[in-house]
Parts: structure tokens; C-alpha cells; sequence
């Protein structure tokens, strides 16, 4: 897959940190000493760690070079690795492992999380939030659109579910609070949807495209997206976006 654009990803950045200021809010740690922040992207979730617990080692771990340029830059103050989140281990346990955005990327959460929970110290923290929109008509019209053009499916997998990750923490020991909301996003067009998933969720689909073929996608693509998105009486539309939020406790 080709790197991630950082530009195109923070074009929507105060939309994209809404929810991580969301999940920081939540997590009730004071004595933190290592804070990893797991698919750190640009460093805009990385720079609300930094804020909470500026005394705390600060690492971003994300396997995008292009991402970790731009959060090299933003924050010098803080340590960043280029690593895949399944294979990254950390010298010692952790206080809080904060997963912003990122995990719905990576499979087999029944191992994965129990690895991460392995990660921390007791009472220490593993933070998450996920998008959780597969069946959204953003997501919906990426799998209908490749399908009518006879494209190989490229969609990420759907979320474990709310019981199942209930379930997979407690299970690993954790004291668990879950939750899930839905933003309302406010966007001018539907062009600026577009823009919003190509930066993530519609990069799969279009990475072994030709540029014709990209282009053909993304003109059906916007088709259907009009007829699922009315305008408001304002000529803004309303973009439902539902995530999902996770805070596990690591307990004895």
C-alpha cells in the first residue's frame, strides 16, 4: 500500500482529534511514567499525551514513514519508532497504552488485545477508540461500487463487537468501561466526503487501481454518495460517523 498523506489526513484534523480528546478525557491516571501512543499518525494525538502528562516518556509507534516525519517534526520533544503495532515491544511496562484511530487496522483483536494488556503494568491503562462505520453508507458504497466494477474486495474487517471485546478484556483481566458515539460532522460537499475517507478508510480500495480506474471508481463513488446524503436546508450535509470506545484497567 502506498504511505499514508499526512496533509490529506489533517485536512479534517479538528474533526479527526474530537474523539481522541474524547478517550483522554476518560482515562483516570495520575503517577504515569511511559505512555505509548499506538498508530500515532502525525503526532496530533501524540501532542494530547504530551499535554497530559508532560513529565511522562511519550513514544509514537506507527509504521508509516511519512506520518512519523510530520509528528518528528511537530513534536521533538517526543520519541517515535517505525513499527508494525502487532510486532512493537516496549523495553518495560507501560502506564497507558493509547490507541487513537488505529487498531481497527490490525486483525485478530481476540490476540491482540490480550498481547497489549500484557504490555502494562497492573492498574495500568490500555486506551482505544475505534471507528466503527463499516456499515455506514461511506463504507457501504466503497464495497457496492468495487463490486459493480468487478474490483477485488479491499474493505477492512468489521469490529469484533461491543460484547465481544467486553468479553476478550475482562477475560485478560481488565476492569473495562465501553462505549460508543456518533458524531454529526458538518461537511460542505459531497467532494468533502470523499476527501475525508480518502485520507483512510478508501485508501485499501483504490491502492491497486489504475489512475483510470481510480477515477472511474471515485465518479460512481460520489454518485451514490449523493443520492445517500441530502443536503441540509443550509446546503451542509450531516456526516454520521459512529466510533467506538474502549478504556481496560489492567487489575491483579
Amino acid at each position: 500500500m502506498t504511505d499514508w498523506n499526512p496533509g490529506l489526513y489533517l485536512q479534517y484534523g479538528a474533526e479527526r482529534t474530537r474523539p481522541a480528546l474524547e478517550l483522554l478525557s476518560r482515562i483516570a491516571l495520575d503517577d504515569v511514567t511511559d505512555v505509548v501512543d499506538l498508530g500515532c499518525g502525525p503526532g496530533n494525538s501524540t501532542a494530547l499525551l504530551q499535554q497530559r502528562w508532560p513529565a511522562a516518556q511519550i513514544t509514537g509507534v506507527d509504521s508509516s514513514p511519512a506520518m512519523l516525519t510530520e509528528a518528528r517534526a511537530a513534536l521533538p520533544g517526543c520519541r517515535f519508532v517505525e513499527a508494525d503495532i502487532r510486532h512493537y515491544r516496549p523495553e518495560h511496562a507501560l502506564s497507558l497504552i493509547y490507541a487513537n484511530a488505529s487498531l481497527q487496522w490490525v486483525d485478530n483483536h481476540y490476540e491482540l488485545l490480550p498481547h497489549l494488556v500484557s504490555l502494562l503494568k497492573l492498574h495500568g491503562v490500555l486506551a482505544i477508540q475505534m471507528p466503527d462505520n463499516q456499515l455506514e453508507p461511506t463504507h457501504v458504497l466503497m464495497r457496492e461500487v468495487a463490486f459493480e466494477q468487478d474490483y477485488p474486495d479491499r474493505g477492512r474487517a468489521s469490529l469484533a463487537g461491543v460484547h465481544a471485546y467486553y468479553d476478550i478484556l475482562t477475560e485478560a483481566g481488565c476492569e473495562v468501561d465501553i462505549w460508543r458515539t456518533t458524531y454529526y460532522h458538518q461537511m460542505s460537499s459531497h467532494q468533502a466526503i470523499v476527501d475525508w475517507v480518502s485520507a483512510t478508510g478508501l485508501r485499501p480500495w483504490l491502492q491497486d487501481l489504475s489512475e483510470a480506474e481510480q477515477k472511474r471508481y471515485l465518479h460512481r463513488y460520489h454518485q451514490l454518495l449523493e443520492e445517500q446524503y441530502p443536503l441540509q436546508e443550509n446546503g451542509q450535509i450531516l456526516l454520521a460517523f459512529p466510533r467506538l470506545f474502549i478504556i481496560a484497567r489492567r487489575e491483579p
